[in-house]
């Protein structure tokens, strides 16, 4: 472990004198009295140390332009460009390429964006104007380039120097960066020059951030600012005069300091805080500094407190939307140390960062729950909290699990104040100043703010990019608004004829919704407008039991801002009575080709129901499912053997009827006749039976005698075949003329019925029609 923190020159040893680097090296605020890297405490929770590197630039003679030649580094994965007036403004462009430590490979020119102003954080010495820090992941290389914009005659502001740095721990590589960013309009105005200066040494102009104190300057409020944006170098309380680099520069070792024992002041020299109020939204789960292993020695100032805050800045930082969430952690600690060792601030000036995949990490120190003032949006740090999301959104929308996070720590931190997400604000400017949409800010007035506001809707920038800028009304209506989407979407335990369901009581009501579960308070199930059952807002169905009648179903969901919305009406019908036969079910024979094992026949029934008819179920002998309005089914049975056929209806509700009944059908072979005329045997395996009787002879006769309640007619059919008359119990009740154009055998070419079984005659007579006189026939098959 490296114990103590190292503030070097360019003189101060060999290497500088080639490189012209300052490099600061970060402690974890524990000893080491071992010297065997482990602290005194456990060193799983002790803090990471961060080393920065810094790297003045070599500006050229007219002003106009600085570089820093392509070079080999010591490993760093953020970088940003300083300069020594806060109130300095580049109007032109700032670059810089690096080269992944894992690949060896250099990316294309990445923009640094300059719209950050370094006053965020006033009443300060050491304070630098600086670029927004930008994650590059492992790197060991780099090259920046910066060009003053057309017409820019004041040229760059002095003390131009880069800053990078290793957050520690491992972290991966990122995925490729593009060649070349779209620059943003006001950022970047002008091509570059081309750059043909030398590389030059120049040592550090500004004093050393591990020496700065709080400046004695006081303030009308603190960490807010009071001057005015000025594009040149002006020397104010807030911005003190360039210091002049030393002719000689020298080696300076700070004495390592003794851990403290808690990131938060003593007790003894802070009064204790009050509780923290209780929030109308619950608290998300936040990552707290600890955690993500902030190095508390290099932010040994206490935090400073608001009486409330009244609204959220949103901001995007860190350029970049190609990093892993798994180096998360290692971004937001890059970002503390760039913010403190770099700008010259107290501590990380976002209160709250998000990552892309929502988790959500402690800001600036004091507590999450507090209301702690922090340095985000110039003019407006005062009464507000500042949430950077990790990303580049001018042309990409942030992820939804990033602007759900975002809208759950804006409801949380409102809620404690009593704000409304999606309402308006006055607030008062601290500085003056103006905005992205060119509203001007005058010290001390009041402006009318939405509580979640974007970064430029309080300063003149891009942030947090047009896509995020696009995403707020959404985020508000998440934090604040109603819960969006809300339908029903099952109701298990009934069944739905059109947009009806029926259910003999229970049921089990489910919903859904776009709004995330973590923004809902509770459902409430309403039946006839009033709750039957109440769950939390990650349940998605509840149970009722429904007296008989007809029901209006709905969901009412409340969200955590105290709004509700209810859904469309569902139609439940409860009731219990079951469905009928009104015609029981019947058989009879039917036409069709008859065989020794099947004998074709028709199934007949009528089911109603008081409510809804569902269908009906052939359960016996074979298992079939017919609708509501069907009343008939063509079968086959097998002959000789009595079979039941059994039947249930089914309501809608699940009520249920049964039904059934048995038939026999018998097969009478032509011999079983009583003939008259002349009557001919004939033989073939395409006969029931092997036999059949043929007959040419007109009025030639076979009688059948049985006890049924159906009968049929079987037959042979060719196209010569003839015609004959057909008499029940004696009357003539039917002309069948057998002629067929294809050959048929054991075709069941006539039936009849009755609506009783009952002892019955049937005789068949040839026509002895012209040219085709003949008949075959092949028994006849009666139903039992």
């Amino acid at each position: 472990m490296r114990s103590q923190r190292r503030i070097w020159t360019t003189a101060a040893v060999a290497t500088a004198a080639v490189t012209g680097v300052l490099v600061f090296q970060g402690v974890t605020g524990g000893s080491d009295p071992d010297g065997d890297g482990k602290s005194g405490a456990d060193a799983k929770s002790a803090p990471v140390e961060a080393d920065v590197y810094r790297t003045p630039l070599t500006t050229s003679e007219d002003g106009g332009s600085a570089a820093l030649p392509q070079r080999s580094t010591e490993p760093f994965s953020l970088l940003g460009v300083t300069w020594t007036d806060p109130a300095a403004q580049v109007t032109g462009r700032i670059e810089a390429r690096t080269r992944s430590a894992a690949t060896g490979t250099w990316t294309g020119w990445l923009p640094l964006d300059t719209e950050i102003d370094g006053r965020t954080e006033a009443g300060r010495t050491g304070v630098r104007g600086t670029t927004e820090p930008r994650w590059v992941g492992p790197s060991n290389g780099v090259e920046v380039r910066v060009t003053a914009g057309n017409g820019v005659k004041a040229g760059l502001p002095a003390g131009l120097r880069l800053d990078t740095v290793d957050p520690g721990g491992s972290t991966t590589p990122l995925a490729a960066e593009p060649a070349a960013f779209a620059a943003e309009p006001a950022a970047f105005a002008a091509e570059p020059a081309a750059f043909a200066v030398e590389e030059t040494e120049t040592p550090s102009d500004d004093p050393s951030p591990g020496d700065e104190t709080p400046s004695g300057t006081p303030t009308e409020e603190p960490g807010e600012e009071t001057a005015e944006p000025s594009p040149t170098p002006t020397p104010t309380a807030e911005s003190p005069s360039p210091t002049p680099p030393s002719p000689t520069p020298s080696r300076t070792t700070a004495s390592p300091k003794p851990p403290s024992a808690s990131p938060t002041p003593s007790p003894s020299t802070t009064p204790p805080l009050p509780p923290a109020p209780p929030s109308t939204a619950p608290r998300p789960p936040i990552v707290s500094r600890a955690d993500w292993k902030a190095d508390e020695s290099i932010s040994k100032e206490a935090p400073d407190y608001l009486d409330r805050v009244k609204a959220v800045f949103v901001h995007h930082t860190a350029q970049t939307n190609s990093y892993s969430c798994a180096d998360s952690a290692a971004i937001v600690r890059g970002l503390h140390t760039y913010h403190v060792k770099s700008n010259g601030w107290k501590d990380l000036g976002y209160n709250f960062v998000v990552d892309k995949c929502g988790t959500i990490f402690e800001g600036r120190k004091g507590g999450a729950d507090r209301a702690v003032l922090g340095a985000h949006t110039y003019g407006f740090n005062r009464d507000t909290t500042g949430i950077a999301v990790i990303g580049m959104h001018t042309d990409t929308k942030a992820a939804s699990a990033a602007t759900t996070s975002v809208a759950r720590i804006a409801a949380w931190k409102l809620g404690q104040y009593k704000g409304d997400p999606a309402g308006t604000v006055m607030l008062t400017a601290g500085a003056a100043g103006g905005n992205f949409f060119g509203t001007k800010f005058a010290a001390g007035k009041e402006y009318p703010f939405q509580q979640i506001s974007g970064h430029r809707d309080g300063f003149n920038t891009q942030c947090p990019g047009g896509s995020l800028y696009g995403q707020l009304p959404a985020v508000r209506s998440l934090a604040g608004g109603s819960v969006t989407g809300l339908t029903i979407a099952s109701v298990t335990g009934a069944s739905a004829s059109g947009s009806t369901y029926y259910t003999k009581s229970n049921v089990t009501v489910g919903w859904k919704t776009t709004t995330p579960a973590s923004f809902v308070r509770s459902y409430e199930l309403l039946v006839g407008g009033k709750p039957v059952a109440t769950v939390k807002g990650n349940v998605t169905s509840a149970s009722a039991a429904l007296p008989v009648g007809r029901h209006s179903v709905q969901v009412r969901a409340t969200h955590q801002s105290g709004k509700t919305t209810t859904s469309a009406a569902a139609t439940v019908v409860a009731e219990k009575t079951p469905p009928a036969f009104t015609t029981k079910p019947a058989l009879t024979l039917r036409t069709g080709t008859v065989n020794a094992d099947a004998v074709p026949l028709t199934l007949r029934w009528k089911a109603t129901d008081a409510a809804a008819l569902k269908e009906v179920r052939l359960t016996a002998p074979v298992a079939k499912t017919y609708g509501p309005t069907t009343g008939s089914a063509s079968h086959t049975a097998k002959p000789g053997k009595a079979t039941a056929w059994k039947m249930t209806a089914y309501d809608h509700a699940g009520n249920t009827a049964a039904a059934s009944v048995t038939g026999s059908p018998v097969i009478l072979q032509e011999s079983a006749a009583k003939k008259t005329g002349k009557w001919t045997t004939k033989s073939s395996k395409s006969y029931l039976g092997g036999k059949s009787l043929s007959s040419s002879a007109k009025k030639a006769s076979l009688t059948w005698t049985f006890t049924g309640r159906s009968a049929s007619w079987v037959v042979s059919r060719a196209a010569t075949s003839g015609q004959a008359y057909v008499y029940v119990d004696g009357k003539k009740v039917a002309t069948v003329d057998l002629k067929s154009s294809a050959t048929k055998y054991r075709d069941a070419i006539w039936t009849t019925s009755w609506a009783s079984s009952g002892k019955h005659t049937v005789k068949i007579v040839v026509v002895g029609t012209k040219g085709r006189p003949a008949i075959t026939t092949d028994g006849l098959v009666y139903l039992r």
